[in-house]
Parts: structure tokens; C-alpha cells; sequence
């Protein structure tokens, strides 16, 4: 009985301390009053902005009779992921790797997975929550419907959300220092900007510049929530895109990320 009763003491001692180092990583992630700007607030900012050019409310019937407004929500929706896993999350996790923090973490119980995994759930559940919030604008202050393929569209949010965390931990990996992170995240990050649509909406594109930004990750996810939304179930094309892209940068990741 004495055997039986200390078993599972190892066992659940690490979910206890990953535990510990989620919450600590939460109080310092809710102490950044900059990046929760510009993954919870900006994007539904700038959705307002254009929401309020009179222009941009009108249907259009080269857009199908859609709006402006309407092809926005979705490109807000992004903007949130690209702002989480390129600009926010590479900073943190080089600057913790360059201070030394996990290397002295691999000495301790808490093993250094623990602080990324937390890095990780964190940005990713709050480009979620920023997801919610432009949604929930552009349907009250617009009048932009909900997507009318639930189901296609959470499904699409979860491969982009994994998608732009495995691009971030990328940049993380091959980034020696918070400088070369900080360069190559935002070099990555305006061209995901641009292929997502914020500058011109992905559907508005020429059809010669829309087939070659659909292989990229947030062209592609661009179209699987736009499709969503308009009620259809998205193209298995860009639904395996984006997961292509999702494993493959997964995949280097995890062969390039060194701890120190």
C-alpha cells in the first residue's frame, strides 16, 4: 500500500509545476500592456476605422453584393494571430533563451517545455479572445453576419492560431538574439500583413496576385474564413495549405529550437 500510494507522486508534480509556470507566465503577459494592445485591441481598432468610411458599408457587386466591411472581419481576425505568434511571442521566448532562464530551467524539475508551452497557450488563447472581440463589433456596430459555416470556421481559426504559433516559434528557433528575432519576425510579419489582405483584401485581389498569395498560410486561411463565412464549407485546398504550412514549420521548429 505504501508502494501504491507514492506512485503517482511523480507523475503529478510536473503537471503541478507546469501549472505554476502558466499562471506566473499569465501575470507577466497581463503586465504587458503593449502587446495586449496590439493583439486584443488593434485589430478590432482598425476594423472600426474602416468600418466607419461610409464607402466601405456600401454593397458592392463586384464583391458579390457583399461589402467592404464584410471581407474585413476575417482579415481582422488574422491580423490578431500574426500579431500574437510573429511580433509578441519570438521577443519573449528569445529574450528568456538569451538571458539564459532556460537553460538554468533544464537543472530544475520545471522542464523548459513547461515556459514554452505556456508562451505558447497564452498568445494563442489571446488571439483567440481578440477573434471574439472583432466578431462580436463587426456584427453589433456593422451589422456583419456571423459565419454561416460554424463548423468550417472554427476550423479554419484553429489551423491559422496553429499555424502562426508554429511560424513564431520558428522565427524563435533560428533567432540567436531579441534583435535578430525582432528583424526577422517583422519582415515575416508585414509579408503575412500583406497576403492576409489588410492592405487589399485577398478577394479584391487580380486573379493572377490571388492564386500565387493563396499558397501562402494567411492567403489561404484568408479564403477558408472568407468561404466560411459566406455560409460554404471551405476549400479542402486551402484548409491543406495552411495545415502544409503548419507541420512543416512545426516540424522545423522543433529540429532547430535549442534551449541555450
Amino acid at each position: 500500500m505504501a508502494t501504491a500510494n507514492t506512485v503517482p507522486a511523480p507523475r503529478t508534480a510536473p503537471s503541478r509545476a507546469s501549472l505554476a509556470v502558466l499562471r506566473s507566465e499569465a501575470r507577466l503577459f497581463l503586465r504587458e500592456p503593449g502587446s495586449l494592445f496590439w493583439i486584443l485591441a488593434f485589430p478590432t481598432v482598425l476594423m472600426t476605422i474602416l468600418g466607419l468610411i461610409p464607402s466601405f458599408r456600401e454593397h458592392d457587386e463586384a464583391l458579390g453584393g457583399r461589402r467592404v466591411i464584410d471581407l474585413y472581419v476575417p482579415v481582422a481576425v488574422l491580423l490578431a494571430m500574426i500579431m500574437a505568434g510573429l511580433q509578441a511571442m519570438p521577443p519573449v521566448l528569445t529574450g528568456y533563451r538569451e538571458r539564459g532562464i532556460l537553460r538554468r530551467m533544464s537543472t530544475t524539475p520545471v522542464r523548459p517545455s513547461a515556459l514554452l508551452g505556456a508562451q505558447i497557450a497564452l498568445h494563442g488563447a489571446a488571439a483567440l479572445g481578440s477573434t471574439l472581440l472583432v466578431m462580436a463589433v463587426g456584427r453589433i456596430a456593422f451589422g456583419v453576419r456571423l459565419p454561416g459555416e460554424p463548423f468550417g470556421y472554427l476550423l479554419g481559426l484553429l489551423l491559422a492560431v496553429a499555424c502562426v504559433l508554429a511560424l513564431g516559434a520558428l522565427v524563435c528557433a533560428v533567432s540567436r538574439t531579441t534583435k535578430i528575432a525582432a528583424a526577422i519576425g517583422s519582415v515575416v510579419f508585414f509579408t503575412m500583413m500583406f497576403t492576409a489582405g489588410v492592405w487589399v483584401p485577398v478577394q479584391a485581389m487580380p486573379d493572377a496576385l490571388r492564386r500565387i498569395v493563396e499558397v501562402t498560410p494567411f492567403g489561404a486561411a484568408s479564403q477558408v474564413l472568407d468561404r466560411a463565412a459566406t455560409g460554404a464549407w471551405p476549400s479542402w485546398a486551402c484548409l491543406g495549405v495552411v495545415a502544409l504550412w503548419t507541420a512543416s514549420a512545426a516540424v522545423a521548429a522543433v529540429r532547430t529550437f535549442r534551449w541555450e
